[in-house]
């Protein structure tokens, strides 16, 4: 396959680059400024696909990121590559802050009590309804009766007060970030236009040689 990788990398390796990738997370972050510089839309409409890539970071619907983020700069009328690349805001690092502002709102927005006994941790939340899910699936091939108990208490008390509360910080944070962009883009897009036109000139320039007829001028006369 063409875009197959010629190095098959370790379990551990994939897992590390995960949480570091080559180079460090800034190697990252100026890969991604370096790729939304050169998008050739305006800044404003690159702008709202960065919002629409970060906003989605707040949300609980991990492993559809790209899809949600691709969606929401077509209905904002983003620039959909500069969406998938404002994903990345969401990473290792910062996952831990979304998460916990987002439940944190969407508990305080539905009134959730945190501690009522039926209300687990988050990482025991999210074994609960792993196993539920995994013994549900064998269930269909075993015929084993299904129990979704775990699952439906992982709904009401993860997943949908973290869809609900992520709207707001999500909201704030990609506005932010849209503010940020269109002069950080426009300058560039100046910047890069003024070198353009720079090198044209010069080009321009070279190419007009001495004693050669040039725009505007008239032709050399011809003594009899």
């Amino acid at each position: 396959m063409v875009f197959k990788r010629r190095d098959k990398r370790p379990f551990w390796r994939i897992v590390l680059e995960f949480f570091w990738p080559r180079g460090g997370w800034a190697r990252a972050a100026r890969y991604v400024q370096h790729r939304l510089h050169r998008l050739p839309d305006p800044p404003e409409k690159i702008a709202r696909g960065v919002f629409a890539g970060v906003f989605t970071t707040f949300t609980p619907f991990y492993g559809l990121h790209f899809v949600v983020a691709a969606a929401v700069a077509w209905m904002v009328r983003g620039n959909v590559i500069a969406a998938l690349l404002g994903t990345f805001f969401g990473n290792p690092l910062t996952y831990v802050p979304i998460g916990i502002a987002s439940l944190r709102t969407g508990y305080w927005l539905l009134d959730i009590d945190r501690s009522a006994p039926h209300h687990r941790n988050l990482l025991e939340s999210f074994a609960y309804a792993g196993g539920d899910l995994k013994d549900n699936v064998l269930a269909w091939f075993t015929g084993e009766p299904t129990n979704w108990s775990h699952l439906n208490a992982f709904y009401h008390t993860v997943f949908y007060p973290y869809m609900i509360g992520g709207i707001l910080p999500g909201i704030i944070t990609a506005l932010v970030c849209y503010y940020l962009t269109v002069p950080v883009i426009r300058a560039y897009q100046n910047h890069r236009k003024g070198k353009l036109k720079a090198k044209l000139a010069a080009l321009a320039a070279k190419s007009e040689k001495p004693g050669e007829q040039g725009p505007g001028k008239a032709p050399p006369e011809h003594k009899t």
